[in-house]
């Protein structure tokens, strides 16, 4: 299934959805390359990101779901699933977080584990902290209690 599809589907989806929450947003999808990205945009959409983004999750792999079925897993590219800019502002905090404790962690070389969190806010944090000299990171824990935690590179 081609990612026009993907997209009219993903969107009929998401604007019913909204509109059986009670939400106003007007969903809109661009396509770059192989990459699918549907975002709703509209005021007071917090229901619909939920606790740290929970509710938008749940919406993109529901969204996902539907696509698998709908093209008997024939579906090309990737999608993602966004609700009032929620996972660019979180990718900008998660950036600036992890250089602020990977500044910490070479100012008293005490390693930092952070709180436990998903794998793409995982990525969003070794990206970020990839990018600074003399620390580097690990993901610890299991499922639902992994976590990153940034320490000084050993000489």
């Amino acid at each position: 299934m081609e990612l026009e599809t993907q997209s009219e589907i993903v969107e009929g989806f998401l604007k019913g959805l909204l509109d059986e929450m009670g939400l106003d947003a007007r969903v809109v999808s661009t396509i770059d390359e192989d990459r699918l990205s549907v975002e709703a945009q509209g005021l007071n959409l917090g229901l619909a990101i939920g606790h740290r983004g929970e509710t938008v999750r749940a919406i993109t792999e529901i969204a996902r779901t539907i696509v698998q079925r709908k093209s008997e897993g024939e579906a090309v590219g990737s999608m993602t699933v966004d609700v009032g800019g929620y996972r660019e502002r979180r990718r900008t905090f998660l950036e600036e977080f992890a250089r602020n404790q990977a500044e910490a962690v070479l100012a008293d070389g005490r390693p930092r584990a952070l709180e436990p969190m998903g794998s793409a806010d995982r990525k969003v944090i070794h990206d970020a902290v990839g990018e600074i000299e003399g620390v580097e990171t690990e993901s610890e824990g299991d499922d639902r209690d992994r976590r990153v935690v940034i320490r000084a590179v050993a000489d």
